[in-house]
């Protein structure tokens, strides 16, 4: 059974689920912030326990794959070194799996700063959606909604 299991997640599988994955947490987050379970489910460390997880199954994978894991120090060689990196599925489903837990993590912060600063929810969720689908975008935007309802700048709060 447990073969089954492991040969149902081919890479293509694990990033259909990734994606599926985290839209119950997006839509919790921007659709019922104050809800009880978006505090207990979407910004907690449960979405990044998940994902961890799903991580570690891609790593586990790419090791018994024979993945060339000495191959990533390259990266900070140039774009293109990056370029042959995203050649192999196995590391392009790990860089998606940490852009993805990265901007749900970052829409958890966004949520929680703007209760405290009692933003509205409406207002809030134009940048919600940018961060979902384009991070830093969404973080600047939402800086700039954060500085009218804080009525400072703030560079490192």
């Amino acid at each position: 059974m447990i073969e089954q299991i492991y040969s149902y997640f081919t890479t293509e599988m694990l990033y259909m689920w990734v994606n599926l994955g985290v839209l119950p947490f997006w839509l919790l987050i921007i659709f019922f912030p104050q809800s009880h379970l978006c505090r207990y489910l979407a910004t907690s460390i449960l979405p990044i326990f998940l994902l961890s997880g799903a991580y570690v199954f891609v790593l586990y994978k790419a090791y018994l794959g024979s993945f060339d894991f000495n191959n990533n120090f390259t990266l900070y060689l140039g774009i293109s070194y990056i370029s042959e990196l995203f050649r192999d599925d196995y590391y392009l489903l790990m860089f998606w799996i940490h852009f993805v837990s990265i901007n749900l993590f970052i829409g958890g912060w966004i949520l929680k700063d703007a209760q405290k600063l009692l933003v509205n929810k409406i207002l809030l969720a134009f940048p919600l959606i940018i961060t979902y689908l384009i991070g830093p975008l969404g973080i600047f935007i939402y800086w700039i909604i954060r500085i009218f309802y804080a009525k400072s700048l703030n560079l490192y709060d």
